[in-house]
């Protein structure tokens, strides 16, 4: 990928010069209140008012591949659809998707720049969180750009995210609630789901992948105090892989459709949630044929993405696997060990894992999925975040586990190690274990080739 032409370099500096003085306006990354978003949308004229019908999405792993078969199914069905998402891989513009001739794309740097700058000067310097404001920039642009349908993904919890202001939706979803983010969402399952149910409105369809059973009468206990018809996952539609195809079914209907083309059995999972939440909205434009052409087309960086060219591949031997994963939590690990598996028992290698993490998050808890799967894990920086863990600590994690590992300077360093660990075989390597570092890699791998001489 050719480096930025000098203009699109300005451009680029003013939205990021934008977002870091945004940054600046609340001590706090997190602070789940409602109270600033209301008088931010006020000020802005309520744009949360003028959205196109909506489909929120809460929950703990899965919202994001959720949206992505959605919106590819939406718009194989010809719909015209927004998306907004987060944190983003490589360029804010990722969070914000609006709909076109040929499909969601990312906002424009410019517009994104000026809505951004409008957002500020109606704050007027009053302390807003950054994920608040940059919701708000994002909720002007899907009041102004026409569509058929906006897939708006919860950033934290749900009562109180600042997307549940959010008027006109038409559908609630809920992907599988776990533990995470316990120090702003409580100490268990049912406080966890109490908090992401608090996007369920009242009289508006709630669907809900599976849950554990906390989770699960959380969730149902609020939907009956809204009067919203509960569709449960198991008890009102079912999705299973069946002779190579994926099956979904109620008591309405049965499709027999290709399997998703993302990778992983819990993907089965979140495109039957994806399925689920899209027939609830009644548009007879989602046909079967839509469905299948959408599971086949569906896209999701950072999350199980094969790396089969790019920069990156020059530090691996051309049999080796390279896959990015951005999986962060105990229940995402335990989706990629369980990837992992089912890869190696089609196709038997050594796996190596390349390990970056955030230092909120349980380094030991996360590695010991993988005891007994992994052959070596190489633990490394994240460029740019002050809050990463040391590699050196998150290699003693991985020991404390029972895993063999070693911390390297950088992500390069780790996959020209991880290609010489067995020099006569392939070997599959997976990054993972933050977002961050996922967008760091992609980042790299599209970057010129010609870079790697100068490593």
């Amino acid at each position: 990928m050719p480096e930025p032409h000098a203009s699109e370099q300005r451009i680029r500096a003013r939205t990021d010069a934008i977002l870091q003085r945004l940054l600046q306006l609340h001590p706090k990354r997190i602070d789940l209140t409602l109270g600033r978003m209301r008088r931010l949308m006020s000020a802005l004229g309520h744009p949360e008012r003028h959205l196109p019908p909506v489909i929120h999405v809460a929950g703990t792993n899965g919202k994001g591949s959720t949206i992505a078969f959605m919106r590819a199914i939406a718009e194989a069905a010809g719909l015209r659809v927004h998306t907004y998402t987060s944190p983003h891989l490589v360029r804010f513009a990722e969070r914000i998707m609006l709909a076109g001739e040929t499909g969601a794309q990312p906002i424009a740097e410019p517009w994104l720049a000026e809505l951004l700058e409008e957002c500020e000067a109606a704050n007027a310097g009053a302390p807003i969180t950054f994920f608040e404001i940059t919701t708000a920039a994002a909720f002007l642009a899907f009041s102004r750009r026409e569509a058929d349908l906006l897939l708006l993904e919860v950033g934290l919890g749900g009562r109180l995210d600042a997307t549940n202001v959010a008027e006109g939706v038409a559908v609630s979803a809920i992907a599988p609630v776990a533990l995470d983010h316990q120090e702003f969402l409580g100490d268990n399952l049912r406080q966890i789901a109490q908090e992401k149910a608090g996007i369920i409105r009242e009289g508006v369809p709630v669907v809900i992948g599976p849950q554990p059973d906390d989770a699960y009468h959380a969730i149902a206990e609020r939907a009956r105090a809204l009067h919203a018809p509960l569709f449960a996952a198991n008890r009102d539609w079912q999705v299973f892989e069946q002779h190579g195809r994926l099956v979904w079914e109620d008591e309405s209907a049965l499709h027999d459709l290709p399997l998703p083309a993302l990778t992983g059995r819990f993907q089965v999972d979140n495109a039957g949630l994806a399925i689920a939440a899209l027939r609830r909205l009644g548009d007879g434009r989602i046909s079967e044929e839509a469905i299948a052409r959408g599971l086949r087309r569906a896209r999701w960086p950072g999350r199980m993405q094969p790396l089969r060219e790019g920069l990156l591949r020059l530090f691996v031997n051309p049999d080796d696997e390279l896959w990015i994963d951005g999986g962060h939590n105990p229940h995402a690990a335990q989706a990629l060990a369980s990837t992992l598996a089912d890869l190696d028992e089609v196709a038997p290698m050594p796996i190596v894992l390349v390990v970056g993490m955030l230092n909120n998050r349980d380094a030991q808890a996360w590695l010991g999925h993988f005891t007994g799967l992994v052959s070596q894990v190489y633990a490394v920086p994240i460029p740019g975040q002050e809050n990463a863990h040391d590699p050196v600590d998150i290699a003693a994690a991985a020991c404390r586990a029972g895993l063999s590992a070693q911390a390297v300077p950088t992500l390069e360093e780790a996959l020209r190690q991880a290609a010489r660990l067995k020099p006569d075989a392939p070997v599959r390597i997976v990054i993972a274990g933050s977002l961050y570092l996922a967008g760091h890699a992609l980042a790299r791998n599209a970057e010129e080739e010609a870079d790697a001489a100068r490593e």
